[in-house]
């Protein structure tokens, strides 16, 4: 007998600049029915102060499951709990390195290396400019591993009228990679 389960994806916020990309994938992911299981580097709490005008208490409150960063024994640092991935928006350099190399010391690191050995989808919003040839063979590694690398880069064929369009129109792309489609998103096309 099949059993019929909501799907879950993981969220990490990390403290790179761009935490309005975490933000918009938790109320996209609301909007869309999908459960949402979401750690939050000490760092991202730290960004999210400084880049909007919203506390971390507002962030938590999108997400219907919250684990503190170094619960390394949560739910979500276990191959058992069935997700559809892990998606890291923003991505900071430090976090791919982690993930890159299997060290696992916080909650987020640990929950992606989950995904990528259960062969999941992990999608990581790496926000950094420029990048070095060690960031590019990083990419790469985690490429080979199973990965993708998805840094937020805006699509002027959208024709952007705001940053919020920009916003939810990379977000929305990312959720693409995860079949969930965003109502109203400009594609390519008529």
């Amino acid at each position: 007998m099949s059993e019929t389960r909501k799907r879950k994806i993981i969220v990490a916020l990390t403290g790179a600049s761009g935490a309005c990309y975490g933000v918009r994938t938790l109320e996209l992911l609301r909007a869309a029915g999908v459960e949402t299981h979401l750690v939050m580097s000490k760092a991202a709490e730290r960004t999210v102060f400084e880049e909007l005008d919203m506390t971390v208490k507002a962030v938590k409150e999108l997400a219907d499951h919250v684990y503190p960063v170094q619960d390394i024994g949560a739910a979500i640092a276990s191959g058992s709990f069935l997700t559809e991935g892990m998606i890291v928006a923003p991505c900071t350099v430090k976090t791919m390195g982690e993930i890159a190399t299997g060290i696992t010391g916080s909650l987020v690191s640990r929950a992606a290396d989950v995904v990528l050995k259960e062969r999941r989808r992990l999608v990581l919003m790496v926000r950094e400019t420029p990048f070095h040839t060690g960031h590019l063979r990083t990419m790469t590694k985690l490429s080979e591993m199973g990965a993708i690398i998805a840094p937020p880069v805006p699509a002027f064929y959208a024709k952007p009228q705001s940053l919020d369009d920009m916003v939810t129109f990379t977000v929305g792309r990312v959720l693409d990679l995860f079949d969930i489609h965003v109502a109203n998103l400009p594609r390519w096309g008529k």
